[in-house]
């Protein structure tokens, strides 16, 4: 995990900041905080400290308490400039929101202020999330700002449509959410290691008709799939996400399919696995569908009950794992309740002819469906692998640490 500065300039939009930094140390991170002045109109610093557990700085002049060090670190024996220290431990620096203003000052290497004096200080990626009204974003010299910071090696996260913050006003200038914003930021200091692989995620959960209105369905919400593609993004892959009815927001560097049902997801899958290195079969998809489902709705109109007659949907996985290609690792996963779940898993491990099986106890309510942590075992065909108990982002890394792992061995590589 990562040491996030984040910088907060003056806006309606640092309140989204604020959930930003809670994001940011959910999912592993540590993060410090400076704001400029103006910020602190809209957010105040002890908002921020309560969130990271660090001080917050706003002034070049004033003494830093914890002397640059980020929470877990150890502080320096020597009161060393604040913006100095703070930017030489950071891994990436963030500015979100930043205004206008502040990015005609970064584009030209103005540094009146601690935030802008930090970023010409900074060795480390920086990702800047405009903010603004959708005017002053559209203004040749705010456009030609942000293209100067892009040409510099800057990742921008361009700024969203919507409600801006006078009312009744709508347009493109509002700062991105901050799930988007958190992405950008840990691809930016992500290694590369799985640059140039194709990484194929389904995620979700089908749902077979009933009638036009009513399905069978399951409670999985495609929080797993999504952190795995996510985290395979920021680690250089090219991904697609075979999306069963998941609404949770999207990464731009991420191509998705949205599915509905398991035949859906089937085909989307199998058009996409011959072209793919590496399939993770993340989506709860369905055993069994309605066999007659009604083209219209089932009307409760003298009726005194309904029986549904159910067929077997097709394994998707083991059909893929009977016609894969040398060098391309499978991974499957199994929602289990209770005792014997990894010897389950290992069942369908050998029955299925993949690589690894990834299992998870969904009696548990802390880790079941929709939860935001995960805890797993990956099973292995030489052993089994426990994750423990942490934000799904970071069971996902491990995840991504086991498939590198079985990407690496001799006898999956591609001849």
């Amino acid at each position: 995990m990562a040491r996030i500065l984040l910088g907060v300039t003056g806006g309606i939009a640092a309140y989204k900041s604020v959930e930003l930094a809670r994001l940011a140390i959910k999912a592993g991170h540590s993060v410090r905080v400076i704001q400029t002045p103006a910020s602190e109109r809209f957010v105040g610093a002890a908002t921020f400290e309560g969130i990271t557990g660090a001080p917050v700085l706003t002034d070049e002049f004033e003494a830093d308490p914890a002397r640059g060090a980020f929470p877990g670190d150890a502080a320096p024996d020597h009161a060393p400039i604040s913006h100095l220290e703070l930017v030489r431990r950071a891994d990436v620096y963030a500015i979100a929101p930043a205004s206008a203003n502040t990015i005609a000052k970064l584009a030209n290497g103005l540094a009146d202020n601690l935030l802008t004096s930090a970023a010409l200080a900074s060795p480390a990626p920086l990702v800047v999330a405009p903010a603004m009204n959708d005017k002053m974003w559209r203004h040749p010299a705010t456009q030609a700002n942000v293209e100067t910071l892009r040409l510099r090696g800057a990742a921008i996260v361009p700024p969203a449509e919507g409600s801006l913050a006078s009312k009744g006003e709508w347009g493109e200038g509002r700062l991105a959410e901050p799930p988007v914003i958190l992405a950008a930021i840990e691809a930016a200091f992500a290694a590369p290691t799985l640059a140039g692989t194709r990484v194929l995620v389904t995620a979700g959960g089908t749902r077979e008709p009933i009638d036009s209105v009513r399905y069978v369905g399951n409670r999985s919400s495609g929080r797993m799939g999504f952190a795995v593609a996510e985290e395979a993004a920021r680690r250089g892959a090219e991904v697609t996400v075979v999306a069963a009815n998941v609404s949770l927001p999207r990464t731009h560097a991420i191509n998705y399919v949205d599915v509905e049902t398991a035949a859906e997801l089937e085909e989307a899958t199998t058009r996409a696995f011959d072209d793919s290195d590496v399939l993770i079969m993340a989506a709860a998809v369905a055993d069994f569908r309605p066999a007659a489902p009604e083209q219209s709705k089932i009307s409760k109109t003298g009726r005194d009950g309904l029986a549904l007659e159910l067929e077997p949907t097709n394994d998707v996985l083991a059909a893929l794992a009977s016609q894969r290609r040398s060098g391309q690792v499978l991974v499957g996963f199994a929602a289990e309740h209770g005792d014997g779940a990894v010897e389950r898993a290992r069942g369908k491990l050998e029955r299925k002819g993949i690589d690894a099986v990834v299992v998870n106890d969904i009696s548990r309510s802390d880790i079941g469906f929709d939860a935001d942590a995960n805890e797993v075992t990956v099973v292995l065909a030489d052993g089994d692998e426990a994750v423990p108990f942490g934000p799904k982002a970071q069971v996902a890394a491990a995840i991504l640490d086991v498939v590198e792992r079985l990407r690496s061995r001799a006898d999956i590589k591609t001849a």
